[in-house]
């Protein structure tokens, strides 16, 4: 006998593998991939997320389907070039049937499969909506405003950013609202986490102005640790950026707002401040930005400009801001102790 290489298995001539095998042999005893033929997985019967890894997500159909195929599908351990496709037929509400395509080499030979596999789903509940049927909670945010009630549309306003906030943030099952509703002066949230309550008070100053506070009540202990619930206060002002205010017996501008209290411009000359939330204690609304109106520029020389005035459609003039161009053609005007004052412009140029 000839003492060159030949199949371990039947004998055959090279070319052979590196396993000592011909073509016939490795397609006879090689699997380009493997799938089981049923996979098994959970998805809350609350609010329908599906346990990936110890964690709960929500997820489609197809992005729940193609995440199990790559999580069950596994392949020869020389398979190079591997092409992976799949569809999807819905059988009823827990059975997905799933059609496996794979094509790719083994030791430069072409090879392909194909998997049926059904992927069937069991109802259970996810730690988050067990905490929520529970009345579990770890912070309660206080939604007030300084020296007033706040209105239902500021209590839109402000709870719009919760859901904003939450849906900008990667997913945490921690991050539902346990309870909510009215309370004298303002709006109480019991939330499930106190990351997310702190990440909100944050959000709220840096939109609102405002300030927030903070305090933590011990209910137990586990293994030795004290467990706190967080009571997080926010406080809105009674004025927002572009309402008119009188501070220190003048007439200011909300501009922007600063961590310890908003920037105001004046609104006869160029001046701008910054003043403390307990500074503005004192102040009040003159014209609520709502209250405004932008008027056509009908007729203008250097110090006035005429305009239909809007509370009874008679031309009216007003003193020009001190900031005018000498061509706008639109002006923002607040109704202010009996007579109309036309404001400056915005700080990033003119914006009416």
């Amino acid at each position: 006998m000839s003492g060159g290489a030949f199949c371990i298995i039947c004998g055959a001539d090279p070319p052979l593998s590196s396993d000592r095998t011909c073509e016939t042999c490795l397609r006879d005893r090689t699997a380009l991939s493997k799938m089981p033929d049923r996979i098994q997985q959970n998805r809350c019967s609350k609010c329908s997320c599906y346990e990936v890894k110890g964690r709960w997500s929500e997820m489609t159909d197809e992005d729940i389907s193609d995440l199990r195929v790559r999580e069950n599908l596994v392949f020869e351990e020389r398979a190079s070039g591997v092409s992976v496709s799949f569809s999807l037929q819905t059988v009823d509400d827990r059975t997905i049937r799933l059609e496996v395509d794979v094509s790719g080499k083994i030791e430069g030979y072409e090879f392909s499969d194909t998997h049926s596999s059904l992927l069937q789903t069991s109802n259970a509940v996810c730690p988050s909506c067990t905490r929520k049927a529970g009345d579990y909670f770890e912070a309660t945010v206080q939604l007030r405003s300084a020296g007033r009630k706040l209105d239902s549309q500021e209590l839109a306003d402000l709870r719009s950013t919760l859901d904003e906030l939450i849906e900008s943030m990667e997913s945490n099952p921690m991050f539902f609202v346990t309870k909510e509703g009215p309370v004298p002066g303002g709006w109480d949230l019991q939330l499930g986490s106190k990351s997310l309550a702190r990440s909100w008070g944050r959000s709220l100053v840096k939109s609102f102005g405002g300030s927030v506070k903070e305090s933590s009540t011990v209910v137990g202990v586990n293994d030795g640790v004290e467990v706190t619930r967080l009571t997080l206060s926010y406080r809105k002002p009674a004025y927002a950026i572009g309402d008119v205010v009188k501070h220190k017996k003048s007439l200011w501008l909300v501009s922007s707002w600063q961590k310890d209290g908003p920037i105001l411009r004046r609104i006869d000359r160029f001046e701008r401040t910054g003043a403390t939330w307990r500074d503005m204690e004192a102040s009040s609304v003159v014209c609520s930005k709502s209250e405004q109106n932008v008027i056509q520029v009908l007729n203008r020389d250097s110090s006035g400009a005429e305009f239909m005035d809007p509370s009874d459609y008679k031309v009216s003039t007003v003193a020009l801001p001190y900031d005018d161009d000498g061509v706008a053609q639109e002006l923002r005007i607040a109704f202010i102790d009996g007579e109309w004052l036309a404001l400056p412009v915005s700080d990033k140029g003119r914006k009416i």
